[in-house]
């Protein structure tokens, strides 16, 4: 980000943070957003009054819904406790410290590789960590009995963190019958799962089927936690919102956690803020403007799959070297595209495109007229720097 900004090139392309762009490369705010926040704007009736250290309730009741389904037996018999946070990463902190204070096992299982500020989240509050395998370099796709063995391998109660859909850096995810598989492993070692939802809807359009990973883990009856964040899914990244929830086996088991919730909250941010959580609690409500929003959100998708295709296409134009067919085998808003760290110098320095060392791109940061110039910068490193 620092190297970007003090570029003066006039073609510099930041492909690095995690952001929604327009074909224009600007930042997008949803046009249900600016309608939200118009009659928020009017509403006379709002205050600017302090929130409960839990937030927003209607907030947090419509959040579990959204994650869980509304029909979900685990909101039906009272065994959900959800708390606002200041979005993902606030989200992720606050469960990791209460992990720390109340749970009896302080080993936490990371993909690897995962999203970069995962790991600090879990040190700071001071628990120990491990990883799973995750990533398979030469399929540049899951590396499934890799993830079981590691998973098989880990003591019983230990903590792992998955991510719902979208994966933060590689763009794959399992497949439904694997997190099955996952799912039952799982709970044959006692294992306690912790979902970060950072893209619910990102890689189908659709809410609902986003979320089947971490609703056949709500189904069984078991406990887990997820964080959520509303920072990519309806573009609020500013405004910090999002919330955590945290299943329990009985009603009086969520009832204490959600005590203990504000024992951690009360010193670390006191109570979350309004009015990103007013934006989100207005559109999931009212039934217009949530189907206003899932519209925006598709298109936001459908362009990203097309982005994905240019690319592809463009590379296989020009003769790349390799098989760039992963490009549209992973999904969401990434790509690991295997370039090495010098490629990916050799692109910042030569081509004023910036992504994190790793290779991994931002889709949503191209446009179609970066496509083009995107692939020319790929063609030339993987030719020039093996």
């Amino acid at each position: 980000m620092v190297a970007y900004s003090k570029d003066p090139s006039p073609v510099k392309l930041n492909l690095g943070i995690g952001v929604y762009r327009t074909e224009d490369g600007k930042p997008h705010v949803l046009n249900v957003v600016r309608r939200v926040e118009k009659l928020l704007l009017d509403d006379v009736s709002a205050t600017k009054e302090y929130l409960p250290i839990t937030g927003m309730a209607e907030f947090n009741k419509l959040s579990a819904q959204l994650v869980f389904g509304a029909d979900s037996p685990a909101i039906k018999e009272n065994r959900v406790t959800t708390v606002q946070c200041l979005a993902g990463c606030g989200s992720l902190r606050t469960g990791a410290d209460f992990l720390a204070k109340h749970y009896h096992q302080h080993t936490v299982y990371l993909s690897q590789p995962t999203y970069g500020n995962h790991p600090n989240f879990f040190l700071a509050a001071g628990l120990t960590l491990k990883t799973y395998r995750y990533y398979d370099p030469i399929t540049r796709g899951l590396d499934f009995q890799g993830m079981l063995d590691d998973l098989g391998s880990a003591p019983s109660g230990a903590i792992v963190l998955f991510q719902v859909c979208s994966h933060n850096p590689t763009g794959v995810d399992p497949t439904l019958h694997q997190w099955e598989q996952i799912r039952q492993l799982v709970r044959s070692k006692g294992l306690l799962p912790f979902f970060d939802n950072a893209y619910q809807g990102i890689v189908s359009g659709s809410l609902d089927m986003d979320a089947q990973s971490v609703r056949m883990f709500v189904t069984d009856g078991g406990e887990c936690l997820v964080a959520h964040s509303y920072s990519k899914i309806m573009g609020l990244y500013g405004e910090r919102v999002g919330a955590l929830s945290i299943v329990c086996k009985t009603a009086d088991v969520a009832s204490r956690v959600e005590s203990q919730l504000k024992l951690v909250i009360r010193p670390m941010y006191s109570n979350p803020p309004i009015h990103g959580a007013a934006i989100v609690t207005a559109i999931l409500k009212d039934r217009e403007m949530f189907d206003e929003w899932t519209v925006e959100l598709k298109a936001m998708i459908n362009r990203i799959i097309h982005l994905r295709q240019q690319l592809l296409d463009a590379l296989r134009d020009r003769g790349t070297p390799g098989d760039w067919s992963h490009i549209t085998k992973q999904v969401g808003m990434y790509t690991f595209s295997g370039l090495n760290a010098e490629q990916v110098a050799f692109m910042a320095e030569e081509y004023h495109i910036y992504m994190s060392s790793d290779g991994r791109i931002n889709m949503a940061g191209l446009s179609a007229k970066t496509v083009p110039y995107l692939a020319d910068a790929i063609h030339s490193a993987v030719t020039r720097i093996v």
